[in-house]
């Protein structure tokens, strides 16, 4: 390989860029004070970016700023008035979206490092060399290319790097080219202020409809029937706002976008040309982060290693986390439908998080080279508490037998629980729960006060508790895996959305007994990937 491939994942706080370096990120993108996308979610002063670009320049880690506003004119002038503020920052390379903006910071700052934004909707090679010339140095393409397109930017434009969304949410929209949350709340997505109004929860009425033809949901029948009338809509949260809706056989133009999720192209996307591979989320939690870096990291050095890696494997962890579905996008062809996720607006996710750990050296565990990530007050208040320790917990602290927790979501003693690290992953029964003065418990609640709990082993830095779901419950597997299709010898699958959990076949596997004796599964793959999956009638 040519060129280090790079695992770009998202910062948005010193808290996550400190988990995304720890999970394997070698370079982590974080927003500008009032001049990036997501600018309400941006938790970034200009005092903890400082912080962020020398923990990560301390650690041999690139940062890069994102400023890819599109701005009106009375946002020039602040934006170049803070952009020596930026540059003495010394951040590895910029972020951008703004003809004009570029064009400014060109001119005065002629040093500046220039990434193209993905808002700036690159998706052609004579775009690419346009860009070139303008002195970027980075495409972020657009996530609407397919694999040849992106082969092809490539080799017409040879001399400029290229960066690929892997993994994360995706626009219904070329990115920040919608106007539904303009419309319906007046937060403009290219001002950092999308409200995802393309994912409430909406239901459909039609004027003058008798009881009977109201819908609480909209099914996608095989034979797509034209819809006659008018239709409604209305949000969940928004009683009697009905707003006008269209439909034809393509489907209504509000919709839920699956996540993209690349892992099984990442050998693809090196040979076209990619050198960074871009992990969505900035408002994504740090168990999102720990997630998606267990699976990208393993993935991207096995490629640069020229080996395989087991997706299957790999894949457990990307549907451990929330997600709504997973596709491969526009990369292998036009997804139709399958790119929407029309069953319900809520994520999937197949382990919730309970916990962070929270860790010190004062108490018994040992700490890598990487530092707490807990802010100096929790610190302090922790160490405050050290000499309170009740005596029936001092000697199990000692030993790494239990940890100190904060609670995210509540935890039940008998919970199915996995301790995650970058270093490790350690599945065990939760056996009990204490307060910090040392009495048991048999629940601890998310936004309580911190618990200790019991732990197999002692954990590392950067642990992370999640509740597993029990698949040894036949009831808890089926309604988890509710998707799973199943064809039969008259309606056979030639390949079926290979977005469904690898957990949910397992236990397929382990109960196919149950199942008709005409049914039966195949693994199908080439080189790194799964491809297909085939039911066809079982030969006597």
């Amino acid at each position: 390989m040519s060129k280090k491939l790079e695992l770009l994942m998202p910062a948005g706080n010193l808290e996550k860029l400190k988990y995304a370096i720890a999970y394997g990120a070698d370079a982590v993108y974080a927003g500008v004070p009032m001049f990036s996308l997501r600018a309400r979610e941006n938790q970034f002063t200009w005092e903890t970016l400082a912080e962020g670009v020398e923990y990560c320049h301390s650690r041999g880690k690139k940062i890069y700023f994102t400023a890819n506003i599109y701005a009106h004119n009375m946002k020039i002038k602040p934006f170049m008035a803070n952009f020596q503020k930026m540059m003495d920052m010394k951040p590895d390379a910029f972020i951008m979206s703004d003809p004009g903006l570029i064009h400014l910071v060109r001119k005065e700052f002629p040093t500046a490092e220039i990434h193209l934004s993905v808002q700036a909707n690159n998706t052609n090679w004579a775009q690419a060399e346009f860009w070139k010339e303008m002195g970027i140095t980075r495409i972020i393409l657009s996530r609407e290319l397919s694999l040849r397109e992106v082969r092809e930017i490539h080799e017409m434009v040879p001399d400029i790097e290229l960066e690929f969304f892997v993994h994360g949410a995706i626009c219904m929209a070329y990115s920040g080219r919608c106007l539904l949350s303009n419309y319906f709340s007046h937060r403009d997505p290219n001002q950092g202020t999308c409200s995802h109004s393309c994912r409430w929860e909406y239901k459909v009425f039609k004027k003058d409809a008798s009881p009977e033809e109201l819908y609480d949901s909209t099914g996608r029948p095989e034979d797509y029937q034209e819809l006659t009338g008018e239709f409604y809509l209305e949000e969940r949260e928004r009683k009697w706002e009905l707003m006008p809706i269209d439909e034809d056989e393509y489907g209504t133009y509000i919709m839920n976008s699956r996540d993209i999720c690349l892992l099984s192209y990442m050998q693809e996307l090196a040979d076209a040309g990619v050198v960074s591979f871009k992990v969505e989320g900035r408002s994504k939690t740090v168990n999102y982060l720990a997630g998606v870096g267990r699976a990208y990291r393993p993935a991207l050095d096995a490629v640069e290693k020229n080996m395989e890696y087991d997706i299957m494997w790999l894949s457990c962890e990307v549907f451990a986390i929330s997600n709504r579905g997973y596709t491969p996008g526009f990369l292998v062809g036009n997804p139709g439908e399958k790119a929407i996720y029309f069953e319900k607006n809520k994520e999937l996710h197949e382990e919730e998080m309970a916990g962070v750990i929270v860790k010190s050296d004062e108490w018994g565990m040992k700490n890598s080279e990487t530092e707490s990530v807990i802010s100096s007050e929790v610190v302090a208040e922790s160490r405050n508490l050290v000499s309170a320790i009740p005596e029936n917990l001092k000697l199990l602290l000692e030993q790494g037998k239990i940890a100190r927790i904060q609670v995210k979501n509540r935890i039940d003693v008998g919970d199915k629980l996995r301790m995650i690290s970058p270093t490790q992953s350690i599945e065990f029964r939760l056996e009990k729960i204490y307060t910090l003065t040392g009495e048991e418990l048999q629940s601890a609640h998310g936004g309580a006060v911190d618990v200790y709990i019991t732990i197999p082993e002692p954990a590392t830095e950067y642990a992370i508790i999640r509740t597993q779901e029990d698949l040894s419950s036949p009831d808890k597997a089926a309604k988890l895996h509710k998707e799973i299709k199943i064809g039969t010898k008259e309606n056979p699958l030639a390949k079926i959305d290979i977005s469904v959990s690898p957990a949910g076949y397992s236990w397929l596997e382990k109960k196919k007994h149950q199942l008709s004796q005409s049914m039966r599964f195949f693994w199908v793959r080439t080189k790194s990937k799964m491809t297909k999956i085939f039911w066809k009638k079982k030969k006597k």
